[in-house]
């Protein structure tokens, strides 16, 4: 089992990995054995946040803006100057964007589906060279991050995230049918309340919003860390364009 799910000898690059699910996600890879990047937009958020993940592990900075393609890009190449392969690539930088119906503007709709839809389709169609070189030796992972909130209806009025979260789910499938034959695993996880910069209720009113939640708590880094080892590790080689909630139940409740 240890075997199973070990990341040892492995490489991961994860998108918005400074805090938040990002980093609850790159301390678990780490933990599990893989040497990781971690990407921000804030260079020194994106540095300090390296040098303390070290402590698990491999890590380092690639600060990086990928809410566009030349920010990709960016990305990409700096990446590979590093690293001839890419094993795990895990699409989690997002935005969110909430105003009332009437007032909702252009701006939150273009802002929020460029970087949470559009950019993790052209983040791992950049990074495919990395990606296909891995999967000579065994199947390479895309995980992208979506939402409970493009599954179920939430009540807050964000418009353009719960849409940007639903067309993730969907583009993770048609991304899957297309990589997998290239022996690339494409799936997705939907994280429900969880304690970040994105989540304040649940950072900042956690007995509140853990009332909400059928388990009766929010979740956990480990909660997090588990379910993106699981898909990204031999454990997970088989899991194919689905998508895994990780919400204490919530979706069932809504």
């Amino acid at each position: 089992m240890n075997d199973l799910f070990s990341l040892k000898g492995r490489t991961a690059l994860v998108t918005g990995g400074s805090r938040g699910i990002g980093r609850m996600i790159a301390a678990g890879f780490l933990a599990a054995g893989a040497r990781v990047y971690i990407s921000s937009r804030k260079a020194d958020a994106c540095d300090q946040a390296a040098a303390e993940l070290s402590a698990l592990g491999p890590c380092v900075s690639l600060p990086a803006d990928v809410s566009t393609l030349e920010g990709a890009q960016s990305l990409a190449a700096a990446y590979a100057a590093r690293e001839p392969q890419l094993d795990i690539l895990v699409n989690n930088a997002g935005a969110a964007w909430g105003a009332p119906f009437e007032e909702f503007p252009e701006k939150g709709w273009d802002k929020v589906i460029d970087l949470n839809l559009k950019m993790p389709f052209f983040l791992t169609q950049v990074l495919g060279p990395q990606l296909r070189k891995a999967a000579e030796l065994r199947p390479a992972k895309v995980i992208n991050i979506a939402s409970i909130d493009g599954i179920s209806v939430s009540p807050q009025e964000t418009y353009s995230y719960a849409a940007s979260k639903a067309g993730l789910i969907h583009l993770t499938r048609r991304m899957a049918l297309r990589l997998i034959q290239d022996n690339i695993v494409v799936s997705a996880i939907a994280p429900g309340a969880f304690a970040s910069e994105m989540n304040r209720d649940a950072r900042d009113h956690s007995a509140e919003v853990s009332a909400r939640v059928p388990a009766g708590r929010i979740g956990t880094d480990d909660d997090m860390a588990g379910a993106a080892v699981y898909l990204a590790s031999r454990a997970g080689d088989y899991v194919v364009g689905a998508t895994l909630v990780v919400d204490g139940g919530v979706t069932h409740a809504r």
